[in-house]
């Protein structure tokens, strides 16, 4: 850029860096405190962590459009699975299905599939196939899920089978992405993102992606037998007391996975990615907190936190030692 005869060096984007549209109309829209972990991070991770969000955001949405077939969304999943392993082209989404969306910014999200697609082939190829990688984890939790939950309904509920059936879903849908985050890191910013050698980070960054996803399992109880799911391994879903004991069970399980995430957090290098990291466990602990002890009755209201205390909680991850 020149001004009165001087010449200032001109910013140049991040190869697969978040396009704006993308972020500020689709992934704000489909994200509330993720979104702000993401605008946290360092940009040399930003890209490929917000495009990897958006993807599984996109395999969540085909997954749980309950309005469309139990068997039309385990098609649409497949053909999406593939064409973000292969690179293909974007799948094309029948214009009933995209009718069958409920929430707005759940269409909008698949209507800019081409846009998403376009920027996965354009992330450098070491980024674009550890967000492969980490789809394919995803993809391979939500389809188990569909084929376990086919038959499942409020009168009806299924119930995991066992502890280790709940821990391999957690693995899958949020346990990868913590292993995910680990090795983009170190791809990405190298010595500094952690001094901590990776091996013994990724045992840490699983566990906190399970418990993350513990947490909104525990979280979600109700709503979620309301349409026959019960990710709670107990032998009736229909007994109240016997939830209740498996609630409370797994919520101490629940905050020492959160735990790990935090002690992952602080073997970081900077304090903005620190802050990033510690978010989600910050309003983790705002969301096991009234759980504790909570009654079958106080288990049906969904815990919900204000925005108010999203970004007390924000503040306070950037400032924590």
């Amino acid at each position: 850029m020149a001004l009165g005869g001087l010449t200032f060096p001109t910013h140049r984007p991040l190869l697969g860096a978040v396009p704006v549209p993308l972020e500020k109309q689709v992934l704000k829209g489909v994200s509330r405190s993720f979104y702000l972990t993401l605008r946290l991070l360092p940009r040399p991770m930003r890209g490929a962590a917000s495009l990897g969000y958006l993807l599984a955001r996109t395999s969540d949405t085909l997954a749980d459009t309950a309005a469309a077939a139990p068997e039309t969304r385990l098609q649409l999943l497949g053909q999406f699975s593939q064409a973000v392993a292969e690179m293909l082209e974007t799948p094309r989404w029948p214009v009933s299905f995209l009718n069958a969306i409920a929430d707005p910014r759940e269409r909008h999200l698949l209507e800019c599939s081409g846009e998403i697609f376009s920027w996965l082939q354009r992330l450098p190829e070491n980024e674009a196939a550890l967000v492969r990688e980490v789809l394919k984890t995803i993809v391979s939790g939500q389809t188990l899920d569909l084929e376990r939950f086919a038959s499942a309904s409020r009168e009806n509920p299924v119930a995991l089978t066992d502890d280790a059936a709940l821990e391999d879903y957690a693995w899958r849908v949020a346990g990868c992405v913590g292993a995910f985050w680990t090795k983009l890191g170190f791809l990405t910013l190298e010595e500094r993102f952690s001094k901590t050698p990776q091996s013994e980070l990724l045992a840490n960054g699983i566990a906190y992606g399970k418990g993350l996803q513990l947490v909104n399992i525990l979280r979600d109880l109700a709503a979620d037998l309301a349409t026959g799911r019960c990710y709670l391994p107990v032998a009736d879903p229909h007994d109240s007391c016997e939830l209740v004991a498996c609630h409370a069970r797994w919520l101490e399980r629940a905050g020492e996975w959160v735990g790990e995430g935090e002690i992952y957090a602080k073997l970081l290098c900077s304090r903005r990615l620190r802050a990033a990291t510690a978010l989600p466990a910050l309003l983790a602990r705002k969301t096991l907190e009234p759980l504790r002890g909570a009654t079958w009755v106080a288990l049906q209201t969904r815990t919900k936190i204000p925005r108010r205390l999203v970004y007390q909680s924000v503040i306070g991850a950037f400032f924590a030692k």
